[in-house]
């Protein structure tokens, strides 16, 4: 019949979800303890056994058989050992019992507090392994609690754990229950159980949610190559496929945009770009750029640095506000990019072909006709943009990127043009 004492353990193993093996090692390490401070001594090799359905503790003594005795806390005669073991020999260790009379008593006082010190420190363990396992994965979260910019998250029901202000999307509000996707970056050891490091700023976390969310990113059909991010404002991510019956982009867009869209929807409306990757550098940091359109490039391969040439009414594009669009751009093509007027290229090789056809400029509808007001007008005139021809083929999120240009003005001149 099974003891209090074990039925107690087990209780304990299946609320705290930690192995029952766990628990008998640590409770048996603490009643060696015990033993060790009442009858024994720290020179001694100690042995306890603790029957997992008696709940009793048994303690051996273990000692090597020796031909001659020269230290009495480790070796035993062969004569003495067969006492205990009638067919011990030289060679062989023999387990003496040595369990006191009131020693069930006594350890259990002893060993309590080590035992509940041993089972958090197995608690901790558990956690440890269950999460050092899943490092560098995609972790659901709850919001446990919001104090300030500290937020405080429940990890898969198991832990809670604070994510630093630094590594929360800008903008972003988080309340009570709301449930968030994080990348678990790291988890260290702590004396004080293990510390998980939560992002929901990391690149990674695209790249664990495009997985996520789109099947060939999974299996490997397509690949993505780098990833840049401004969190919570724009991301660019460049893909490629081996398989040219794949289209990369298509696959990570999906049909009407629905795949991305759950993305964005997951990371504060995160505006993603997804571009195709190319060995031809040219052509990458070209797409890496877009919307802009690329008028000439100079490669640079030695310093890795691009000099891009784009009419005037390209250049806020090509820059982007703060000059997130040319920032972006770099990060994720490893190069230094240089975003310059095409009249500067003009200028300095006047007779190229490639620079006098790049500078022409077309002879449009002036965007003072569009109906738009005089301060709207003021910043497309600021940034070149001075006629219709320029802003057709635009989104609204296009123009949104355009330097001192709200989203409301952007859909404003959006509808303006399509309508003229």
């Amino acid at each position: 019949m099974q003891s209090q004492f074990i039925a107690a353990i087990n209780q304990l193993c299946d609320e705290k979800n930690i192995p029952k093996e766990k628990v008998i090692e640590t409770i048996e390490a603490a009643l060696r303890a015990a033993f060790r401070k009442d009858y024994g001594n720290k020179n001694q090799v100690i042995e306890v056994e603790l029957d997992q359905n008696s709940g009793l503790a048994t303690v051996y003594l273990i000692k090597e058989v020796m031909d001659e005795v020269e230290d009495e806390d480790y070796e035993i005669s062969v004569e003495d050992a067969k006492k205990y073991d009638k067919k011990a020999k030289v060679g062989d260790e023999v387990k003496i019992d040595v369990t006191p009379t009131n020693y069930g008593r006594i350890a259990a006082q002893a060993a309590k507090q080590v035992i509940i010190q041993k089972i958090q420190d197995a608690e901790r363990d558990v956690l440890y392994d269950t999460f050092k396992d899943r490092e560098n994965e995609l972790v659901n979260a709850v919001v446990h609690r919001v104090d300030g910019t500290n937020v405080y998250v429940n990890l898969d029901n198991k832990t809670t754990t604070h994510l630093p202000y630094e590594h929360q999307i800008s903008g972003e509000k988080y309340y009570g229950g709301q449930r968030i996707k994080l990348y678990l970056d790291k988890v260290i050891k702590t004396t004080k159980g293990p510390q998980l490091l939560i992002s929901r700023t990391h690149k990674n976390l695209v790249r664990k949610l495009l997985e996520l969310e789109i099947p060939e990113v999974k299996s490997g059909l397509v690949e993505i190559k780098s990833i840049s991010r401004d969190p919570g404002v724009r991301c660019k991510v460049a893909v490629y496929s081996s398989d040219e019956k794949i289209d990369p982009i298509g696959s990570c867009v999906g049909q009407k945009g629905v795949r991305v869209q759950n993305i964005m929807d997951e990371l504060n409306n995160e505006r993603i770009d997804i571009i195709q990757w190319s060995e031809n550098m040219e052509e990458y940091i070209k797409a890496a750029l877009a919307p802009a359109k690329v008028a000439v490039m100079e490669l640079d391969e030695k310093e890795k640095r691009a000099k891009v040439y784009v009419q005037p009414d390209q250049r806020p594009l090509a820059i982007g506000k703060q000059g997130q669009n040319v920032r972006l751009a770099s990060i994720l093509t490893g190069w230094e990019i240089d975003i310059l007027d095409i009249s500067d290229f003009a200028g300095s090789i006047p007779n190229k072909p490639a620079a006098a056809a790049a500078s022409k400029e077309a002879v449009a509808k002036e965007i003072s006709e569009l109906g738009l007001s005089d301060e709207t007008v003021a910043k497309l005139t600021e940034a070149n943009l001075t006629q219709v021809e320029q802003l057709k083929g635009l989104t609204a999120k296009d123009l949104a990127e355009v330097e001192g240009i709200t989203e409301e003005e952007a859909k404003a001149i959006h509808e303006a043009v399509k309508g003229a």
